[in-house]
């Protein structure tokens, strides 16, 4: 089984942490920070990666977490 990315939303004036497929959210904070923290948490007990999105839904972030034998060269500052 493939494991789930987690992402972190915005929702509704504040911040969501979900797991992809689920159909509710892991997490709601006042803070895209506190989410953050949580999602990598999650993110890193499963080995998998965190999806971190901007107010207006695109990506800002992408950390992996897993065991990727080729893993990208990270080029964020």
């Amino acid at each position: 089984m493939a494991k789930k990315t987690v992402h972190v939303v915005p929702r509704d004036g504040s911040w969501a942490v979900k797991t992809a497929g689920a159909s509710r959210a892991a997490k709601v904070t006042s803070t895209q920070a506190d989410a953050i923290e949580r999602g990598r948490q999650i993110a890193v007990n499963n080995n998998t990666e965190l999806i971190v999105h901007r107010k207006d839904g695109t990506i800002r972030s992408k950390d992996s977490y897993g065991d990727d034998p080729f893993p990208p060269r990270d080029t964020e500052q």
